[in-house]
Parts: C-alpha cells; structure tokens; sequence
C-alpha cells in the first residue's frame, strides 16, 4: 500500500477545531504553529477578559504578523512567509 504525501490533520485554534489536508514534510510546522497560536491566544484571553474569540484570534494574528515583520527587518524569510501564507489561506478557508 502507498502512502499518499497528504494527510488530513486537526489543529485546535482557540477552542475551535480546523481539519486541514496538508503534505506529510510540513505537519511539524502545523503542530508548531497551533502552539505558538494557542500560547499568545492565551495570553491575550488572559490579559484582556471578556472580549470576544475574533477579537482574541485577531489580536493574536497581529502579533504573530509583527514578530514576523521584526524578522522581515533581519534577514530573508521568504520560505517562512511562504509556508505562514498557506497556513493563513488553511485557515480561512476552514471558516468559511
């Protein structure tokens, strides 16, 4: 039997499940990134209660995209931005 180079994953982001369809090299960088999401979506939750989920998942994307520009600044992260790309595109596509 072969295996196919895709697998369906499901990552919890904030308290909402998304199930995606990703390569098998890049579920490393997923897993990664759920954490890193869920660990400034906590903080902001637990530094600013009582806004909403958006609200926490939208200020968790600007930090994430600041710390990204920070980098920009500091060398080149074109695979990085290209990989962040998909996993944004992922996302969005899992809220519709």
């Amino acid at each position: 039997m072969e295996i196919s180079d895709t697998f369906q994953i499901t990552l919890k982001l904030g308290g909402q499940n998304f199930s995606m369809t990703i390569r098998r090299d890049e579920e490393l960088f997923y897993r990664d990134a759920e954490k890193l999401i869920n660990q400034r979506y906590s903080y902001y939750a637990n530094h600013f209660p009582g806004q909403t989920v958006n609200t926490y998942l939208l200020m968790t994307v600007l930090d994430i995209a600041v710390r990204l520009q920070k980098q920009v600044t500091n060398g080149n992260i074109q695979p990085v931005m290209a990989t962040l790309n998909g996993l944004v595109s992922e996302i969005n596509a899992a809220l519709k």
